[in-house]
């Protein structure tokens, strides 16, 4: 099974949260001066269709895995970027089924480094970055610039911007790269460096959805996931989750404008959601919505979404580590619904395991939870038969 699975990770490779950082914006060659009049959002639509409901062919891998390997696939882990040995021996010791590469070095996405870390799972990995383009990039010192989603809205086409993205999610595969935490759905005019800012594609509900699909498209096209985010709307809220929990105007009103991108989410193809730690009034009771089983029902149930939702960082942002540890975090977003709980600040992985294995055993982690979210991250890894 082993070798079956590295070989389907293997031949993908061949064939081909996102925290503030990396390079400025930068005008992408070729670009328009302004923007053109808008096409129709299914010229930009992703060819894939959304994953298909639980319990289609995945119960014989999970048979086969530990109640501890169980829980260590729906756990995403930032790894330094620096050290390729210490990605490996995450893997291989703890065999976690997403990793996520933040910051500016690049040794992980050279010398087929990622290959190895691969070698050492019996589960393929998923590989995440965010790379967005403008103040939130991680491939700019390999592959060049990408410009912000405004600066893309502003001087592109949507057909421009799924060439673009394209293009990009080719050189992110080739090197190992298997997600994208991008694109940003949120709805914003703010200033440019402020916590959303330029990385919304547009205040306009429509534009941005446009853009959005147009990236997700891009990315698809070339094999890598897209992650839309971060739902259900940071572009209105009320500061920064990095620096504390931010509250966005009440349900209702994002219902009628923060909400509209994810309208129709079949659209975008077979992608994931990035949850966002946001207290919305009407819906989350004061928790940030990353842990509110609300909020993950909204997004089933209201926009019918059936992919991978993950959490967005719950070790490095204090609207969740001011309150919680990332044990307790961790728990508590897999009890809410989501299927990956991603923390990039990484660490000694097995308290954070130990946690989730005895709540599991305990009751307080239901066996049917984790099943759910572990066939939807198996699919989406292409890991069932």
């Amino acid at each position: 099974m082993k070798r079956l699975l590295l070989t389907t990770v293997f031949v993908s490779l061949l064939a081909g949260c996102g925290s503030p950082g990396g390079s400025g914006n930068s005008p992408s060659p070729g670009s328009a001066a302004s923007r053109p009049p808008s096409s129709a959002s299914s010229q930009a639509a992703p060819t894939t269709s959304p994953a298909a409901p639980a319990g289609t062919g995945c119960e014989p891998v999970i048979a086969g895995m530990s109640p501890r390997e169980r829980v260590a696939q729906l756990v995403v882990v930032g790894v330094e970027p620096s050290d390729p040995a210490a990605a490996v021996a995450l893997v291989r010791d703890e065999q976690v089924g997403g990793i996520f590469i933040g910051g500016n070095a690049t040794d992980l996405l050279t010398d087929n480094a990622l290959a190895r870390v691969q070698e050492a799972a019996k589960v393929p990995v998923s590989v995440a970055v965010d790379d967005e383009g403008g103040r939130v990039q991680r491939l700019d010192q390999l592959e060049g610039d990408l410009p912000s989603a405004r600066e893309m809205a502003r001087t592109m086409t949507p057909e421009q911007v799924r060439a673009l993205a394209e293009e990009r999610g080719k050189a992110m595969l080739a090197r190992g790269v298997t997600v994208d935490y991008a694109p940003d759905a949120d709805l914003t005019d703010e200033d440019a460096n402020a916590a959303i800012g330029d990385r919304s594609f547009s205040a306009d509900p429509a534009v941005a959805r446009e853009y959005a699909l147009a990236f997700a498209a891009g990315l698809t096209d070339a094999g890598v996931r897209p992650v839309l985010k971060h739902f259900p709307g940071h572009g209105r809220a009320s500061g920064d989750s990095h620096t504390g929990l931010v509250r966005t105007p009440p349900l209702a009103d994002l219902r009628e404008h923060d909400l509209l991108p994810y309208e129709d989410i079949a659209q975008y193809g077979d992608i994931s959601v990035m949850v966002g730690h946001l207290d919305v009034p009407g819906l989350t009771e004061g928790q940030p919505a990353s842990l509110s089983p609300a909020a993950y029902q909204l997004l089933r149930t209201d926009y019918a979404f059936q992919g991978v939702t993950v959490t967005d960082d719950l070790g490095a942002m204090k609207a969740i580590s001011d309150r919680y540890s990332v044990p307790e975090a961790v728990l508590r977003a897999l009890q809410a619904g989501a299927d990956q709980a991603l923390w990039s600040s990484g660490g000694d992985v097995a308290p954070v395991l130990d946690r989730l294995e005895q709540a599991v055993a305990d009751g307080e982690l239901p066996g049917e939870r984790v099943e759910d979210a572990l066939e939807r991250v198996l699919r989406s890894k292409n890991a069932c038969g």
